[in-house]
């Protein structure tokens, strides 16, 4: 039986992802133990338990990001998540490099389907 702890998050990557999100002031920092964002219900970024950052971007997009970052699709529990790429910690460390990329992830979620809240009320 394990009896491993999880870490937590860098305190670092904690800082870097809340100062990108505040890149966008009508963007809240959603998630206690998993920081994210989302709009109409579909989440478009995320602080993983690793302290690595996933953007989820359009197909064209995302393949120019592969490439010029030299990264790959992000990996979660085991799952590449298809729509979503790593960010490099380099890349993460500079706003104003990553900043376009986040408004293109936010941009490409708030054209998706709107998901209904599973808010209990």
């Amino acid at each position: 039986m394990s009896t491993s702890k999880k870490k937590p998050v860098p305190t670092k990557n904690l800082d870097l992802y809340a100062r990108l999100v505040k890149t966008k002031p009508d963007v809240q920092q959603k998630g206690a133990t998993v920081p994210y964002t989302s709009v109409n219900g579909n989440m478009f970024s995320y602080l993983h338990a690793s302290g690595k950052v996933a953007l989820r971007l359009p197909a064209v997009e995302r393949e120019k990001f592969l490439e010029k970052h030299k990264t790959k699709l992000f990996e979660a529990y085991g799952i590449i998540q298809k729509e979503y790429v790593t960010v490099p910690d380099a890349l993460l460390a500079d706003p104003d490099d990553l900043r376009p990329y986040f408004e293109m992830s936010y941009e490409y979620a708030k054209g998706l389907k709107p998901k209904p809240s599973k808010k209990a009320i």
